[in-house]
């Protein structure tokens, strides 16, 4: 069923930029080792900002979802990692009900939105909310003109011959953004027909890529027609120049909760809860709006860019996420779709 429960939630919010949280340089001591699985942009920016405030070293690693998921896990019994920064929120309420991160109630949580806050409340604040992206379609329209096919507006436009290897989209076993789109199919359509959308589908993928933001960077150099995608990546690639067209699919569709959190058993968690604070302050946030990011801030102070996707014109599903982030569906679904789809010859 489609709702639209989300854009309502959002509509009317106030979003003005402030540096109310800003801080003059300190000269705190300590490290904080950080898991980044956002662009590397904001990665780069986040940790220069983060080092200025408090004085705390930032060593930064960027990794896919999946993959920063996969290494939580198996560092189990020894982190290396202290906090895990950005990325779909559904691998991390994964390692959050396998007991692989630590409980943080940030003090920012009030000024967040209600979306955000609840979304911690359903982790049982083992992760929070930094943003909301909604799931699309990306095309290249000078390839598109060149090939002489029509652009896609729904998903289903993406099962014709005429996009034969003209489609990339990451995995969903390494990529968060792949994982929701994965996860969205199979809550829009149900599970058989879902998988059977994917297996025709798989017809046409010319690639499943590592990361969610290469099928972006694919498109916008032209070396795919089609990506999918979160539709504020896909935007960026627009700003920039590229000849990138963004759809909202008409059927409706699902979107992701960016989310980061504390890795529990880490060697420095007085940073790490520090810097979690920094992630969810108007100061983090604005990084989004300054490089042309256009997510959906968490934090009711953070700049909202003129640019970002209005989520009250998008179709969306009543998207659930703590229900694709169950540990037990989580690695069913990825098993079943690597025997049933990813196995299949092309």
């Amino acid at each position: 069923m489609i709702r639209h429960r989300l854009p309502r939630l959002l509509a009317g919010a106030a979003f003005a930029a402030t540096l109310a949280g800003a801080a003059a340089p300190a000269f705190a001591q300590g490290q904080v080792t950080v898991y980044c699985s956002i662009l590397e942009e904001q990665c780069r920016e986040g940790a220069a900002m983060f080092e200025k405030a408090t004085g705390i070293k930032v060593a930064m690693v960027r990794k896919s979802t999946g993959e920063v998921y996969a290494q939580v896990k198996a560092e189990a019994t020894n982190p290396r990692g202290d906090v895990w920064w950005g990325g779909p929120g559904e691998p991390h309420l994964q390692a959050a009900a396998e007991g692989l991160l630590d409980v943080y109630k940030s003090p920012k949580l009030p000024e967040l939105h209600d979306w955000a806050q609840r979304h911690a409340e359903q982790a049982k604040f083992r992760t929070n909310a930094i943003y909301l992206g909604a799931l699309g379609i990306g095309y290249n329209s000078d390839v598109l003109k060149k090939r002489g096919i029509a652009a896609p507006k729904c998903w289903a436009d993406l099962l014709d011959a005429k996009f034969r290897d003209e489609v990339q989209i990451a995995d969903p076993g390494s990529s968060g953004t792949a994982y929701v789109f994965l996860a969205t199919t199979v809550q829009r359509l149900g599970e058989e027909k879902g998988f059977d959308f994917l297996k025709s589908l798989h017809r046409n993928i010319s690639q499943y890529t590592k990361s969610g933001i290469a099928p972006v960077k694919a498109t916008a150099l032209g070396e795919t027609a089609v990506g999918i995608a979160f539709i504020h990546d896909m935007l960026t690639q627009k700003l920039q120049g590229a000849p990138i067209e963004t759809v909202a699919p008409c059927e409706g569709t699902g979107y992701e909760t960016g989310s980061v959190s504390v890795i529990k058993g880490g060697k420095n968690p007085e940073a790490a809860r520090k810097f979690v604070d920094f992630t969810l302050s108007p100061d983090a946030q604005n990084i989004n709006a300054k490089l042309k990011i256009n997510s959906i801030p968490s934090n009711r102070n953070s700049a909202l860019s003129p640019d970002a996707p209005k989520f009250s014109e998008i179709k969306l599903i009543d998207y659930d996420t703590p229900r694709w982030g169950a540990p037990e569906e989580r690695s069913r679904l990825l098993k079943k779709f690597d025997a049933e789809v990813k196995a299949l010859p092309r």
